[in-house]
């Protein structure tokens, strides 16, 4: 997995982050893929997609995803933080969701469960929530609606000290963002819950 960096720069905050992000224990029906950074957003970045696919031998789609971290030494003023994630999760939903008035807030709980449960700080959070319904009409009149929910969110992670409180911080730290945030994932998909005790395997890495 490799970051954008600047021609003749190194980052080891940011090296250590992305070493993280690999070593991340995801659920093996998580299917994580490395695929280019964003330019011009920070002068490092790093992004992954993941898919989340049905239990063995069941190979449909009930997720995708993506998830990008950026890093920017200077600390942007927007961002509040050396340190950005932006993510977008989507997913097919029951028919019957469509008219939920409830079904937004409901999503965005979701992102906020997962990052709390995993125990991560965070602050400047923002995101949407969207549903798109699509329904057929004529020759396509037997087909059942669709429902999807998007949710698009980014937040600054908020990471302690280095080890022996010797400055700087805990790239380490960044791996658990992943973890929640491919919690959500799982959850749009309509996955339950690991079980408590329960250890994820890495999930595949293409």
């Amino acid at each position: 997995m490799r970051g954008r960096t600047l021609p003749g720069d190194q980052s080891p905050d940011f090296a250590r982050a992305v070493a993280a992000l690999r070593d991340a224990r995801l659920r093996p029906e998580v299917r994580v893929t490395e695929v280019p950074a964003p330019q011009r957003i920070a002068p490092y970045a790093v992004a992954l997609t993941a898919e989340v696919v049905g239990a063995a031998g069941d190979e449909d789609e009930l997720a995708s995803g993506r998830f990008v971290l950026l890093h920017d030494p200077s600390a942007p003023a927007p961002w509040e933080g050396e340190w950005r994630v932006v993510t977008f999760v989507r997913a097919e939903l029951e028919p019957e969701l469509a008219g939920d008035p409830m079904l937004g807030q409901v999503g965005w709980s979701w992102l906020v469960d997962a990052l709390e449960q995993r125990g991560v700080d965070y602050a400047n959070e923002a995101g949407t929530v969207t549903r798109v319904v699509s329904e057929s009409f004529a020759g396509l009149a037997d087909r059942e609606p669709s429902v999807e929910m998007e949710v698009r969110a980014s937040w600054t992670p908020e990471i302690g000290p280095a080890l022996g409180g010797l400055g700087g911080a805990r790239p380490d730290e960044l791996g658990a963002h992943l973890l929640a945030w491919s919690d959500l994932l799982c959850t749009v998909a309509g996955l339950p819950p690991l079980p408590e005790g329960v250890t994820a395997l890495p999930g595949q890495r293409r």
